[in-house]
């Protein structure tokens, strides 16, 4: 194991938890009820890490009990989870990340695994598949495991690699996933965004079965079925439109082509027996359809080309960090209280 005073071994050296810099994320609204437990069973698991709680707008003293715990405390006004892992990947530096939520409802004990997994990968995202601690009881709002399996279904056919838990918030990252991660999401959908960018960037990643329990009694759940599965799905929709521009624009494409064609057919039809085009506003409109359809194909492929660009570079900001547990002069944090030129040796 290598310590503070001994980081001038080779630089293709894997380090070990104990020395790195290893940061908890945990988004709180509300969480007066479980947020003491969770900082102190994450500190008590995984020895050195260091906690960080993000109030965002608590009216129950969840950040005076937090601190006490012995999280550093920050907040974040604007309302919605994607807003707090926007700010906390922004300003946290580390070499691995861990995202929890604050209502207690994942099993902590699960965490040194999974940032061992990261490790010996070595991977950039591991996700935690949440498993019912207690078989007899459904952890799982009504509505929310069926709906959570449909859109497992729906991602991974749209963008072509398999998830077991898209929705999960128990995750680890590395420093590079983190630092490429642009984060846009507001609210709840920043799971589903966490889980796209993956599969876009085509990071190494894994999945882990991790605990899964009911909220303690008096902590109530911030979710809406109906109201957050819309927002997901409205998400899922952008992010097609974004990420799989000449998709998108080929079928909108072809819907036109298609009900333009439907509209001219009757009309050549007709001219062919005739020689004469009596609807010409059918026939106006049949056209319009046509030119529609070759510039929504059109506007595809250049969107394609600016995603692909887009793709490149946030490549190329991942690849400006080493693998999580080698040392490399970017990809590496010396832990607390080591020489800083030493760790760069």
């Amino acid at each position: 194991m290598i310590r503070s005073g001994e980081l001038s071994a080779p630089k293709d050296h894997i380090l070990t938890q104990d020395d790195l810099v290893i940061a908890a994320v945990v988004p709180c609204h509300n969480e007066a009820h479980t947020v003491a437990k969770v900082v102190t069973d994450l500190r008590a698991t995984v020895p050195g890490i260091q906690v960080y709680v993000y109030d965002n707008n608590s009216s129950d003293g969840t950040d005076e009990l937090a601190r006490a715990a012995g999280a550093v405390v920050r907040y974040e006004n604007r309302k919605g989870k994607g807003n707090v892992v926007r700010r906390a990947f922004s300003d946290i530096d580390a070499d691995v990340y861990l995202l929890i939520d604050g209502d207690d409802t994942y099993d902590v004990d699960d965490a040194p695994a999974m940032i061992e997994t990261l490790l010996e990968g070595p991977y950039d995202h591991v996700l935690g598949v949440r498993r019912e601690l207690d078989p007899s009881s459904s952890a799982y709002r009504p509505g929310h495991e069926a709906g959570n399996k449909a859109f497992n279904r729906l991602v991974s056919g749209l963008f072509g690699l398999p998830v077991t838990d898209m929705l999960s918030g128990y995750r680890i990252f590395s420093r590079r996933f983190v630092k490429s991660f642009p984060a846009l999401s507001r609210e709840f959908e920043i799971e589903t965004e966490l889980t796209v960018h993956s599969m876009n960037l085509r990071v190494p990643q894994t999945e882990v079965e991790v605990g899964f329990r009911d909220r303690p009694e008096g902590s109530e759940s911030k979710l809406s079925t109906v109201k957050d599965g819309v927002k997901i799905l409205t998400l899922i929709a952008h992010l097609i439109r974004h990420e799989r521009p000449l998709a998108f624009h080929g079928i909108v494409g072809a819907v036109f082509a298609l009900v333009g064609l439907l509209l001219a057919v009757p009309i050549f039809v007709e001219f062919g027996e005739t020689g004469l085009v009596p609807r010409f506003p059918t026939a106006f409109l049949a056209a319009s359809l046509m030119i529609l359809a070759f510039l929504t194909w059109l506007v595809g492929l250049v969107l394609d080309g600016i995603t692909r660009s887009r793709r490149e570079s946030s490549r190329l900001v991942y690849l400006g960090y080493g693998a999580p547990g080698r040392r490399t002069p970017n990809g590496h944090l010396p832990p607390e209280g080591s020489d800083p030129e030493i760790a760069r040796g």
